[in-house]
């Protein structure tokens, strides 16, 4: 098959066309530039026309800031200002990587895109990956169902000790074998922070409130909190920890409590990213969620909502369940069925 892979320069992109040019297909790989972090693109790059030099593969340059820019920059900056938690990567996978490369791979006459995530397909659908410990089952539930079909994850079936290692054996990939991973969001330097002081002003000290409504402390801006956290903030007199319960960006204020506080049965999704039908999901038996990428999987109850989301139920309390974060449901067989953002 002809087959276009998706190439950062990294050791799982490298070793994924590796591997499938081993099993005769025809190759070419695509670097995407994404956003405009001096110096980023100059490096991976270099690095992605080695591996090409090495595999004797042409290689593509995707230049696609200005919809990463679009769809998933600006609306992470702006979830941020509406005191939400957003989940970027989520947004990345469906509209740029597995949606605008994915129109350049059927435009330049490829039969599938590969790319080097660690999930598996199965019966048509995501397929938690061999390796748990570097599953992206999670990351890629958000993607639109019918771009499945023309996907390929090599990575699935295999432990990333075992990729590193193969990719060890060749002398032009064991540098980047070798090389430290990053698992933060790619523009993001330091902290989310600094990303959005560049557009607006985030310190500006405000009121902590309890449940009920009385200031019991000061904070630094609602910008610097997320749904769970409990450090930054001051409250008077405390004697046990407080965690962030809910945001208010409008007054520039937080609501703390105690952690059995933060816990919750029940959560709303504003959209139902579907790949069975419906129903079958809604009478699915076994059913479980992920309110986020490290959290376990939760046995959950879900019902339609008027608005095409869900309402869910969760068997027992979970805690930081944060508006703008991915909801993924999974059957018994750790096969994504569905997902969508929490309200």
């Amino acid at each position: 098959m002809k087959i276009l892979v998706a190439m950062s320069g990294g050791v799982d992109s490298s070793m994924c066309a590796k591997l499938l040019q081993d099993a005769g297909h025809e190759v070419q790989g695509c670097y995407m530039k994404l956003h405009a972090k001096p110096g980023y693109h100059e490096a991976n790059i270099a690095k992605v026309r080695k591996v090409g030099e090495f595999l004797g593969i042409k290689i593509h340059i995707l230049d696609l800031q200005d919809d990463f820019n679009r769809d998933v920059y600006e609306p992470f900056v702006q979830a941020y200002i509406d005191g939400l938690t957003p989940n970027p990567c989520a947004l990345c996978n469906r509209r740029i990587k597995l949606g605008k490369l994915l129109e350049f791979a059927r435009e330049q006459g490829f039969e599938r895109l590969a790319t080097g995530h660690y999930v598996r397909i199965e019966d048509g659908l995501l397929k938690a990956a061999v390796d748990l410990s570097k599953d992206q089952s999670y990351f890629l539930a958000n993607i639109d169902p019918a771009a499945l079909k023309f996907m390929l994850f090599p990575l699935g079936g295999m432990y990333k000790k075992d990729v590193k290692e193969a990719a060890r054996a060749y002398a032009e990939l064991s540098q980047i074998a070798s090389a430290s991973e990053s698992s933060e969001i790619c523009f993001v330097d330091t902290t989310y922070i600094d990303v959005l002081n560049r557009h607006t002003g985030t310190k500006m000290p405000g009121i902590v409130r309890d449940r009920a409504g009385n200031a019991i402390g000061t904070h630094e801006g609602y910008m610097h909190y997320t749904i769970g956290k409990r450090r930054g903030f001051t409250v008077h007199g405390a004697h046990e920890p407080h965690f962030v319960l809910s945001i208010d960006p409008h007054k520039n204020e937080i609501v703390v409590g105690g952690k059995e506080e933060l816990a919750t049965y029940e959560f709303d999704t504003e959209n139902f990213n579907a790949f069975l039908s419906r129903d079958e999901i809604l009478n699915m038996p076994g059913l479980g969620v992920k309110i986020r990428y490290r959290s376990a999987k939760l046995p959950v109850k879900i019902s339609p909502r008027e608005d095409g989301g869900v309402h869910a139920v969760l068997s027992a309390p979970a805690a930081g369940i944060a508006p703008a974060q991915l909801a993924v449901f999974y059957d018994e067989r750790d096969r994504v069925v569905a997902s969508g953002f929490i309200k």
